[in-house]
């Protein structure tokens, strides 16, 4: 499923306390999603990496009461004690099967030991699959069975939405906007240390904001995303030379035309970002993409509208859409 389905799709159950299980490969961005969802719905988040722990972690430790003359267990501090949020338990195939036994409880009757999950949380799970190279345990098919599932794809265009949305450096969205294929290169049977994921591309735009030496930028990034997507990366934003002044466009609505695909790009995803910022500049941006090709202005179009910008009230839109229609069709 798409990551836009999945999170309809979680945030209704989560609502309803159901347990949901978020499968995909690695880096794409499956707590995100979930940490994403609680801060929307302005809940509580708990991320436990239960691949770390022990037993003892989740179920606490034995003492004696003294009163009852009993054995109890006294529950960890990380847990919940009241209020509503998600407890995610990432990384959950990944755990012994003795930390799953010990989840297996907490999942199955909302209850550890002594400790009681209060009824406002939900639980979340994830984990990667079986051929992604991670470590993983094959889970119990009673504990399997008290999970909805999910499986979590990469798609271009909700990555882009986000990475608008999070401010990500336009050059980024450009490069991956042109070369589709680069936002994910994982493959399960290379030995390769380093590769594209939307995770490893947030370590892009911190590299790119970083003071590092340019000199060591190549190097730096093959670190992040792989030598030959870095290279390729590298030769992409070499292109910004060529891009018109973007500051005139967003003052004017004029500026010079190019027909370079690979600049088109760079430039649609720099208006984009600055629109975003600024919607003041909305009806410039709106009258320079009338001369653009039109699979650019369209591009940058539903950018902005994927982003929330509105446009009806634009009387450049309005010949924007009488001139394009035909493609909205």
């Amino acid at each position: 499923m798409r990551a836009k389905d999945i999170t309809a799709s979680l945030s209704a159950l989560v609502e309803q306390k159901v347990p949901t299980f978020l499968w995909g490969a690695p880096g794409i961005g499956k707590s995100s999603l979930v940490k994403q969802i609680a801060h929307e719905r302005e809940i509580g988040f708990i991320d436990l990496r239960l691949a770390l722990m022990d037993p003892t972690d989740l179920k606490g430790i034995p003492f004696y009461d003294k009163e009852s003359h009993t054995a109890l267990w006294a529950p960890p501090a990380f847990l919940p004690k009241e209020g509503e949020g998600i407890l995610f338990l990432d990384e959950l195939n990944a755990a012994p099967p003795s930390v799953q036994s010990s989840a297996y409880q907490l999942i199955l009757d909302r209850r550890i030991g002594e400790y009681v999950l209060p009824e406002g949380w939900a639980i979340v799970a994830a984990g990667n699959r079986d051929g992604d190279r991670g470590v993983t345990y094959r889970m119990p098919a009673p504990l399997a069975n008290r999970f909805v599932h999910f499986e979590m794809e990469v798609d271009v265009d909700d990555w882009r939405e986000w990475a608008y949305k999070s401010g990500l450096d336009s050059r980024i969205i450009a490069y991956i906007s042109y070369k589709n294929e680069q936002l994910f290169t994982f493959d399960a049977k290379s030995n390769v240390k380093s590769f594209a994921t939307p995770r490893s591309w947030e370590y892009v735009n911190n590299i790119l904001k970083s003071s590092l030496d340019t000199a060591l930028l190549l190097d730096v990034l093959s670190g992040a995303v792989g030598s030959e997507t870095a290279v390729s990366f590298v030769s992409f934003i070499k292109v910004m030379h060529k891009l018109p002044s973007i500051e005139n466009i967003l003052q004017t609505g004029e500026g010079e035309q190019s027909d370079e695909v690979d600049v088109l790009y760079a430039l649609s995803a720099g208006l984009v970002s600055a629109v975003l910022l600024d919607e003041s500049c909305l009806d410039n941006v709106l009258h320079y993409s009338l001369a653009m090709k039109s699979e650019f202005a369209v591009m940058i179009v539903q950018d902005l509208q994927r982003n929330g910008m509105t446009m009806e009230n634009s009387e450049v839109f309005e010949q924007w859409v009488e001139q394009f229609a035909y493609l909205l069709v």
